[in-house]
């Protein structure tokens, strides 16, 4: 019987190319066909949602004029406190000393000028003599006035009458000069403002004196009149335009930092995408996600941001910025970055 030998190399290559088959197979299955529109805006006045939290307009960041060694803080968060009260203390063993120095030094140059001037009187000193004494005894004087000054505001007290929102420090910290350590608010005395979010776009379509509506789950059922009080010039920390809405009725129970939600009815047209409502994925009233492609070949995963439903489309006025086509069918099988297949081109 004779024994055919395969070449081990041939094996090798053949199963290579079977894997390499199979993979190719496998990607070919994977690849989802799906329906594309192409993308364009119109202007239109919709209302803008957006959100944020309740804050006032006498938020005070209250600090040390020196810096130090916190001694004590006698307030905790959500403490009442009334105008003048002592919040907090530096330890003093520095400024006292300090001010013993300042004392030292101003005794010094006030028994040198009487002495100049007893030696001017007996013609023994010059008059510049004298008047460098007289000097030297004004700046003693003007530098005891800075360390009184600076010992007067190495403790923290109230502004005004109000409440603790927050306690930035704690005791045995070692702060700089102007470093905040509580902020406080007015006891009901400044008026109740919503600082909320929103896009580029949205941010030029609204105006200073905008009317807005306001509501809040701790309002249940119930709105509040508002209208935008502070447009900014520029982005905040988080990257979003940060406006101020002030509301126009002032309800009692609010609290900062609880929040709220906004619709603002802009006095300026905003440019938006009309999209079919089956491409919205997970929406909520404002916000929700959608799938496009900028190179007909990859699904790209998108947040969005959702004016008003009319007949079936839903206006999209944030979030597809830098989209050239959306998927309108086959959505449902897709994950961010799916490969895709476009099965028509245009609106469907």
């Amino acid at each position: 019987m004779k024994i055919h030998f395969i070449p081990l190399g041939f094996l090798l290559l053949a199963g290579a190319c079977h894997n390499k088959e199979a993979k190719h197979s496998k990607i070919q299955t994977d690849i989802i066909p799906v329906q594309v529109m192409s993308l364009s805006q119109e202007a239109t006045r919709q209302p803008i949602y957006a959100s944020g939290q309740f804050t006032t307009d006498d938020e005070t960041n209250l600090s040390f004029k020196n810096g130090g060694i916190i001694s004590r803080i006698y307030v905790q968060e959500g403490d009442a406190v009334r105008r003048g009260q002592l919040i907090a203390s530096l330890h003093l063993t520095e400024i006292n000393a300090q001010v013993s120095q300042s004392d030292l030094a101003l005794q010094k140059a006030q028994r040198d000028y009487e002495r100049a001037r007893n030696l001017y009187k007996d013609s023994v000193a010059t008059l510049e003599q004298m008047q460098n004494a007289q000097t030297a005894l004004d700046i003693a004087r003007q530098q005891q006035n800075a360390v009184k000054f600076n010992q007067g505001y190495s403790e923290i007290r109230a502004t005004s009458d109000g409440y603790v929102l927050r306690k930035y420090a704690n005791e045995g910290q070692v702060v700089g000069p102007g470093t905040p350590v509580v902020m406080i608010n007015g006891a009901g005395k400044g008026s109740w403002l919503l600082k909320a979010g929103v896009s580029d776009q949205q941010w030029a379509a609204i105006q200073v004196g905008d009317k807005a509506v306001v509501a809040t789950d701790a309002l249940p059922g119930t709105t509040i009149n508002a209208v935008v009080f502070k447009k900014p010039e520029g982005i905040d920390a988080s990257g979003t335009f940060v406006i101020q809405l002030k509301l126009q009725d002032q309800p009692k129970i609010l609290a900062s930092g609880l929040f709220g939600k906004a619709t603002i009815t802009p006095s300026r047209a905003v440019n938006a995408w009309r999209i079919p409502y089956d491409a919205l994925l997970d929406g909520d009233q404002h916000e929700g996600y959608v799938f496009i492609t900028n190179d007909n070949k990859t699904a790209t995963k998108v947040k969005v941001t959702l004016g008003s439903v009319e007949n079936g489309a839903v206006l999209v006025t944030g979030g597809l910025e830098h989209a050239q086509s959306l998927i309108v069918s086959g959505n449902a099988y897709l994950d961010d970055k799916s490969p895709i297949t476009i099965q028509n081109t245009g609106k469907p």
